[in-house]
């Protein structure tokens, strides 16, 4: 699989107030720059939270979300990017 970035990295904001679209993007590349496992929330417009999801420290995952859905993290070692995924 490889992916399409769609901006820059940023570190996730740490709480909803500070959540981002990443562009309205569906797919985001996260990744934990740290070394402590940390909790990335996933909510949607209104501001409640549809899921969570812990990261282990050095770990990437792309999670999947709606175009309005924000995501936040506990802590801004959570760095984020929109992409696409392809293949």
């Amino acid at each position: 699989m490889s992916i399409r970035l769609l901006g820059s990295e940023a570190a996730c904001g740490v709480n909803v107030g500070a959540a981002s679209t990443f562009l309205d993007a569906t797919d985001v590349r996260l990744v934990n720059s740290g070394t402590t496992v940390r909790l990335i929330t996933v909510a949607n417009a209104s501001d409640v939270t549809l899921s969570t999801i812990s990261l282990a420290g050095s770990a990437t995952v792309i999670l999947r979300k709606g175009e309005t859905d924000q995501i936040f993290a506990a802590n801004a070692e959570i760095l984020g990017v929109g992409c696409v995924t392809e293949g």
